[in-house]
Parts: C-alpha cells; sequence; structure tokens
C-alpha cells in the first residue's frame, strides 16, 4: 500500500503501460484519474481498478486539447480535492527521416508527446505547490537519451520530453515537486500487436519484430508493460525520494551497447 491516501492521473490508461500501471497503482492504494480516447476500455480498466478497492474515475479526453487536460485536472479535483501523482503516459509512435516526414505527422507527434505533456504538467502544478508536495513522472524512451534510425519525429519528441523533466525538476526541486521520467526501451504493447510495429504502419509484423529484438537488445526479447510500470511505482512512490531530474531507462540493457 505504498500509495494509500494519494490520487494519482493516468493518461492513456486504457491500454498497455498505462494499464498496466493504473492496475498496479490501485493495488497500492491509490486513488485514480484514468484517461484515455477509447471509452469502452477505459470504463473496463475503471472497473478493475474499482474492484481492487480504490476509487476510480475515467475520463475521456484527448490531450491534445487544452480544455480536455483541464477537464481532467477539474475530475481529479472535484472527486478527490488533491494530485499526488502525475503520469503522463499517452503518446504515439511515429516514422520517418528529416526529409520523408510530412509536416502533420510532425505536429502531431509533437502536439500528442510534447505540447500534451506540459500541458498536463502546467495544470498540476498550481495544485501541487498548494500541496507542498507532488511527484510527476513523464513516459520517454530509449531514444530520450539516444538516436535511432527512421523515426525522426518520434526520437525528436522524446528527446524534448527528457529536457522538458529536466527543466521542470530544477525549477520546482524547492517546491516539494519530483519530476522524473521512465525511459522505457521496446516493450510489448497492445498498440503494436493492433497496428503493426509503428502507429499507423503495417510494415513489421509483431513476429518479426519479436525476432529483431531477440537480435539487438541485450537480454533477448521486450519489456513486458508490467516492468515498465513497477519502475514508474518506483518514481512515483516514496521509494524514490531524493530521485529528481532523472531519465531511468528501463530497456533490456539497449542503451549499455
Amino acid at each position: 500500500m505504498r500509495l494509500k491516501n494519494k490520487t494519482a492521473i493516468i493518461t492513456g490508461a486504457t491500454s498497455g503501460i498505462g494499464k498496466a500501471t493504473a492496475l498496479l497503482f490501485a493495488d497500492e492504494g491509490a486513488d485514480l484519474v484514468l484517461t484515455g480516447r477509447r471509452i469502452g476500455l477505459g470504463k473496463t480498466v475503471e472497473a478493475e481498478c474499482r474492484q481492487r478497492g480504490v476509487r476510480c474515475v475515467f475520463v475521456e479526453a484527448d490531450h491534445t486539447k487544452l480544455e480536455d487536460c483541464q477537464r481532467v485536472v477539474d475530475v481529479a479535483l472535484k472527486e478527490f480535492n488533491q494530485i499526488d501523482i502525475l503520469f503522463n503516459n499517452a503518446g504515439i509512435v511515429t516514422k520517418g527521416t528529416a526529409d520523408t516526414t510530412p509536416e502533420d505527422v510532425w505536429r502531431n507527434t509533437f502536439e500528442i508527446n510534447v505540447t500534451a505533456v506540459w500541458h498536463m504538467c502546467k495544470l498540476v502544478i498550481p495544485q501541487m505547490k498548494k500541496q507542498g508536495k507532488g511527484v510527476i513522472v513523464n513516459n520517454g524512451s530509449d531514444w530520450s537519451v539516444v538516436a535511432g534510425r527512421d523515426a525522426f519525429p518520434y526520437i525528436m519528441s522524446k528527446g524534448a520530453v527528457g529536457m522538458m523533466t529536466k527543466a521542470m525538476a530544477l525549477d520546482y526541486a524547492r517546491e516539494g515537486i519530483r519530476v522524473n521520467a521512465v525511459c522505457p526501451g521496446d516493450t510489448l504493447v497492445d498498440r503494436w500487436i493492433e497496428k503493426g510495429y509503428f502507429e499507423g504502419s503495417d510494415s513489421v509484423t509483431v513476429e518479426e519484430a519479436m525476432k529483431e529484438s531477440s537480435e539487438y537488445i541485450p537480454m533477448g526479447r521486450f519489456g513486458r508493460p508490467e516492468e515498465i510500470a513497477k519502475t514508474v511505482l518506483f518514481l512515483a512512490s516514496d521509494d524514490s525520494t531524493f530521485v529528481t531530474g532523472h531519465l531511468l531507462l528501463v530497456d533490456g540493457g539497449n542503451t549499455a551497447q
């Protein structure tokens, strides 16, 4: 019960890392505000969390819209009167190089992966200041610290998330607000199964990606959402009270190469 009497907002909680984190946080006693664009899946996760004995509210939200971000924060304060943890998980993976990335893909990637993260932080920080404490965990990537090929807009966006995390950590360290990022490597999440290796692309199957991962990831496999969730829990809980401004890699050793 490491999160008992705490309220957490988790964006993009309908599947994958977000869902796994929601269920783990519920097991640890947190009251939850979950967001996503898929109402049916969101309501299912909401029900699963409530079955674990905590209060939970799902809010349909598109985090590219500031008004939706504000509505999520308003619901959290109305229902629970506090915001102790924000996990900015919602995001997309996009591919392309500098010269092949369309303008709309670039804009959409940054709106979801960067601007939406900033908006959520901007909206919860005043409440955390008022409380004198709070924790923000951003979902980065191993590509927040190293580059890769053929994923230019995504890599740029996750690099921005890494620097945003560090800048906010410095700005609010003396306000009692810790800001860190979990940086997963390749993780077998639902969207890969549903849509292929990259958002909007069916050029690489999950099976092909699994075979490829065994060749380049030192541990020889993808990560599991539950493994990433446990790392988020560490950063969100009092187990990491002297950790801020840190990009915590969870990548099977990929960036050690």
